[in-house]
């Protein structure tokens, strides 16, 4: 098998935080200890990788975690967990979720995110689960097809990402709901690799599904 990190040294009761420069797709991994002894938790962070030829065809959630969504960048995530607004399931509570505090002058909180694949939306759900005195009074969807490589934009794509087309045009939202956009109420933008979620004028989402195919 490939070594991905060479021998480290640990040390009792600690965590270690372990680079890995390698980018290629891995499916299994072998965990070595020398001589032996006991290590309570072992995490590897990346990026899940969906292979677009095995889902082509299928009408999936291309902004999912666990299809490979990820969040770029967002204006303020005050409250909640906000990298819960991509994970499976409804939200637990209040804090299960993005949040944002409340606005004191005019504008609206944003954020943005990359799909797990290039794809074409056809269908989106914003669930203000657990949110009732603190729900957005409305939101909108944009989207961009970027040619690049990597779901990082930058800095300068981040402050342009508010002249994205229009995906979804702006709708009112209820407390603790789920509110589903069907395809006759979603914009056929074609493929797209990023999205904007705006919310109006800020407040508390629990989950947002993005359904389409891959492209």
């Amino acid at each position: 098998w490939t070594e991905l990190i060479p021998m480290q040294q640990l040390d009792p009761d600690s965590h270690h935080f372990l680079p890995c420069s390698d980018d290629n797709v891995w499916s299994h991994l072998r965990f070595h200890i020398h001589p032996d002894g006991g290590v309570a938790r072992l995490r590897v962070f990346g990026t899940p990788y969906i292979d677009p030829a095995n889902v082509e065809g299928r009408d999936i959630d291309l902004v999912a975690t666990l299809n490979g969504g990820r969040i770029i960048a967002y204006s303020d995530a005050h409250y909640g967990t906000y990298h819960r607004l991509l994970a499976p399931g409804r939200g637990q509570n209040m804090g299960d979720g993005w949040e944002t505090r409340r606005r004191r002058g005019p504008g609206h909180d944003w954020i943005i995110l990359a799909l797990g694949m290039r794809g074409t939306i056809s269908r989106a759900v914003v669930d203000t689960a657990y949110f009732k005195g603190n729900f957005p009074d409305s939101c909108s969807i944009q989207a961009i097809n970027l040619q690049m490589t990597g779901v990082d934009i930058g800095e300068e794509a981040i402050q342009r990402s508010e002249s994205w087309p229009t995906l979804l045009n702006q709708h009112k939202l209820s407390a603790d709901s789920v509110h589903e956009f069907l395809y006759n109420e979603v914009n056929d933008l074609g493929p797209a690799t990023h999205v904007r979620l705006n919310i109006f004028p800020d407040g508390g989402v629990s989950r947002l599904r993005l359904f389409g195919h891959a492209t």
